[in-house]
């Protein structure tokens, strides 16, 4: 799953955009697809939204025309569960899904083998797989006195990533402020998908180490999970546009 890593990939703006459908009901995520596809690069069901609709929104929101679908599932257990249900999630044929890197390597490289075996057995290619580092809500205060770990958020983050490099994964769910760090040590066909992002003006909610599109795609972001700021807004596909645009410039 690690070909290409030397190589970065050309992404359009309105590509780099991954929507979080985060709603509680099939009917409202459906709405969403089908007003934003064809304006976003994918989008990402977590888990509000499986244990609403159950499993089987996965293929309801395909048929609704989202091509490319991120199931951000977030698997932290011993690599013998994970690996199970990774063969599972891979016979969805979805673009994107991830795990917790704090895993282990172990965990993580079961997690590989299971969806490059089971997406061959299903005809389809393997999804992405991403390690998610340090979860967005959290600040280096908590990351010290709550999660005992000594390290600084940016180093931590980082020694995550090479963990996922090495266990044969993809890329890595990290925030914007840990980007460059990441980038410079796994190389440029690293993925880093960047949630943690809000436009100027945008309430930022739970998140706690946030940047505009804009800084996170010059710091080298291949993907921005965008949520509220674009499915609460009063024009949602004026919002995406927007947003695509304030990538194409950081891009120039």
């Amino acid at each position: 799953m690690s070909e290409g890593m030397n190589h970065p990939e050309i992404i359009a703006p309105k590509e780099r955009i991954i929507l979080a459908l985060d709603v509680d009901n099939a009917f409202q995520a459906l709405q969403i697809v089908q007003k934003l596809n064809g304006h976003v690069g994918a989008f990402k069901v977590g888990l509000e939204l499986v244990n609403a609709a159950g499993i089987g929104i996965l293929e309801k929101l395909r048929d609704a025309g989202a091509d490319r679908i991120f199931y951000d599932c977030k698997l932290h257990d011993i690599p013998n569960t994970v690996g199970g249900a990774m063969k599972a999630i891979a016979r969805h044929g979805l673009w994107m899904t991830n795990l917790h890197a704090s895993g282990g390597k172990r965990m993580i490289a079961a997690a590989v083998k299971a969806l490059n075996e089971s997406s061959l057995e299903a005809g389809v290619a393997p999804p992405i797989l991403l390690g998610v580092t340090l979860l967005t809500s959290l600040t280096e205060e908590e990351l010290h006195t709550e999660l005992l770990v000594p390290q600084g958020a940016s180093d931590y983050v980082v020694s995550m990533a090479k963990l996922v490099q090495e266990a044969g994964g993809n890329g890595v769910v990290s925030s914007p402020h840990e980007i460059e760090a990441v980038r410079a040590v796994c190389g440029p066909g690293f993925k880093i998908v960047t949630p943690g992002v809000r436009p100027k003006g945008v309430d930022a909610g739970d998140q706690r180490r946030t940047m505009t599109p804009r800084e996170a795609v010059a710091r080298g972001a291949d993907y921005l999970v965008i949520g509220r700021a674009i499915s609460g807004a009063e024009d949602p596909v004026a919002a995406t546009s927007a947003i695509a645009q304030e990538i194409a410039s950081a891009l120039l």
